[in-house]
């Protein structure tokens, strides 16, 4: 239950923190401008990657997955001590916001390494490969 509180809190975080400061309703600009690698693999054939594309593609998302797991971990931890600090009857701010700034750090890295993968990504593909997952993209939206 309790760790259900917390990943429930995270997520809220979360979702709440958009990566820039305005967006249009319904879209994201930063994110028109990426690929997520789930769309990138799983059009792998229509847009052409190449082996080398593949493998590096693939390295890429293995090693932001051990970080990702690494930053779960650490952001679950830092949740929790903002849950705990929260419990008291009364509350103290500082200590609080202590652990509030750790979440935020755990998500601010969370965020640079997604935005990070993207960027590595995109820039692995070629300009015509970029085109074509842009049609894909609008395609299924």
């Amino acid at each position: 239950m309790r760790s259900r509180l917390v990943l429930a809190l995270a997520w809220t975080l979360l979702a709440g923190a958009p990566l820039h400061a305005q967006q249009l309703p319904g879209r994201d600009p930063v994110s028109d401008q990426l690929f997520p690698p789930e769309l990138v693999m799983s059009h792998q054939k229509a847009i052409g990657l190449d082996e080398g594309q593949k493998s590096y593609i693939r390295g890429e998302l293995l090693g932001a997955q051990t970080r990702f797991t690494q930053l779960q971990w650490q952001l679950q931890d830092a949740m929790e001590a903002l849950v705990t600090a929260l419990r008291p009857a009364v509350v103290d701010e500082a200590q609080v916001m202590i652990h509030l700034e750790r979440v935020l750090t755990s998500e601010r890295e969370i965020k640079r390494t997604q935005l990070g993968l993207m960027v590595r990504i995109k820039n692995r593909l070629t300009p015509e490969q970029q085109s074509r997952l842009q049609r894909l993209r609008g395609k299924s939206r």
